[in-house]
């Protein structure tokens, strides 16, 4: 009987983690001005799969990717002037919307988070 509560629980939670799955367009005003983003989101339960392609970066695979309830979180890896840079995202579903803050790890300096505000896509 516990087991069966147990396993009843771990579904119910799976359930409510938010189904973002598809393409969502993202703008952000960073330190040289707005830059845009395109995320494609795959969601299975609370794992996150998909990429991330942007005109500064190129197209970068997600990893790491979890949902949990309204809130996800992910890392890519890019490459920008001959350094690898490691990006975090962690963020939450709103309404139509979501929200991320990015931050740079790796590569010269790090640099302040990033904000982006994302809608899905048509």
């Amino acid at each position: 009987m516990k087991r069966l509560l147990i396993l009843t629980m771990i579904c119910t939670l799976a359930a409510l983690a938010a189904d973002i799955s598809g393409t969502w367009k993202a703008t952000a005003e960073g330190p040289n001005g707005s830059m845009e983003r395109t995320f494609v989101f795959k969601a299975d339960g609370n794992k996150l799969t998909g990429e991330t392609t942007s005109s500064m970066l190129g197209k970068s695979t997600i990893n790491d990717g979890k949902i949990e309830g309204d809130n996800l979180s992910f890392t890519i890896t890019a490459t920008m002037q001959g350094n690898e840079l490691k990006l975090t995202y962690k963020g939450k579903v709103t309404g139509d919307g979501i929200q991320l803050t990015s931050e740079i790890s790796g590569g010269p300096g790090g640099g302040q988070p990033i904000e982006w505000h994302l809608k899905k896509a048509q």
